[in-house]
């Protein structure tokens, strides 16, 4: 098992230096930082939190509360907020609340008694008297999308809108006027926020008038067919419909083949997301694509960030992009 020493003979440096670096210390040269890094990951060295929270009152853990580890999207998010927390020194304590705002009560609890050193809230069913526990106790915070900065706070905002109306953009070029939208649950922001996205589309256009259908999903795979089935039974029924999330989607696909229409030959179908099963479903899904990575990465050094300074927090935007594939096609007839 490698030791602190061995971390340190590795890097040409000395023990306090390596003990700076995996404290992120701002005096530290980057390059040197860089080389005990690399020391680190070479020789597969993990430091002894116990003895470095006793050492500096901390814990060396970060908290990460996201929604539902049975949706896709979060497993690869949390993969990516493990990957920078690991590379800075620093465990990970995972919670999930099952878009349950009352579970948040519970992540909230075991966070404080394991006196975790910052928390990143990918989620949006956050009560704001749960996390004034954490900011009566000077613990950071990072949200996804519903985050007001301020001293200890910043925020990841996700630009949802670009990718609604790119989507919407693509399925008007291939000739689609019925266009229906599946919403996710509408308490959460980010549902509400593509929903709406999806109504300015409409009223844009100058079809102000002409209500496009939309139906509320639970952004998993049986509201997604279920949503589906509804649209369906409409008269006339949508040539196209633009699902809140990729598991939406998939559960769109199915209701659709279960009533022996064909996609996109009948009904063309967007996701959003971009999870990885959806290059795999049949036919392969065009989505919005979300990268994790980049939200994961910007959560976690805004974390970071926010916990060496201690002082005001920021925002930072992530971008969405349209990856076509063969779910989407021209209008029928």
């Amino acid at each position: 098992m490698p030791t602190i020493k061995d971390v340190a003979k590795r890097a040409g440096v000395g023990i306090a230096t390596v003990s700076r670096t995996l404290h992120n210390s701002p005096r530290l040269k980057p390059e040197t930082a860089a080389r005990v890094r690399k020391a680190i990951e070479e020789l597969g060295y993990r430091p002894n939190t116990n003895a470095q929270s006793l050492a500096s009152g901390r814990s060396h853990m970060l908290g990460l509360v996201v929604s539902d580890l049975t949706n896709p999207f979060f497993p690869e998010l949390v993969k990516g907020f493990e990957d920078v927390a690991l590379r800075n020194g620093y465990d990970v304590f995972v919670a999930s609340t099952n878009y349950d705002p009352s579970r948040m009560a519970l992540c909230v609890q075991r966070m404080i008694e394991r006196k975790i050193d910052g928390v990143a809230v990918i989620t949006s069913e956050v009560d704001a008297s749960l996390t004034d526990s954490f900011a009566r106790r000077k613990v950071p915070l990072v949200f996804l999308d519903v985050g007001k900065v301020g001293k200890g706070v910043s925020n990841v905002k996700v630009d949802y809108a670009h990718g609604i109306v790119t989507a919407v953009q693509h399925l008007r070029e291939l000739g689609h006027s019925r266009i229906a939208f599946i919403s996710g649950p509408l308490r959460l922001e980010s549902a509400r926020e593509r929903r709406d996205a999806f109504l300015g589309c409409q009223r844009d256009s100058g079809e102000g008038q002409r209500r496009d259908p939309v139906e509320q999903g639970n952004h998993k795979v049986d509201g997604g067919l279920r949503a589906m089935e509804r649209l369906l039974d409409r008269d006339p029924r949508p040539t196209a419909v633009l699902a809140s999330n990729d598991l939406t989607a998939i559960g769109a696909l199915r209701a659709i083949r279960k009533r022996g229409l064909r996609v996109p030959e009948d009904i063309s179908v967007v996701g959003f997301d971009d999870i990885q099963m959806a290059e795999f479903t049949e036919p392969p899904l065009t989505t919005v694509r979300l990268l994790r990575t980049e939200v994961a990465r910007l959560a976690c050094d805004a974390l970071l960030q926010l916990i060496r300074t201690g002082g005001a927090g920021a925002e930072f935007r992530v971008g969405t992009s349209l990856i076509v594939r063969a779910s989407t096609g021209k209008v029928p007839g």
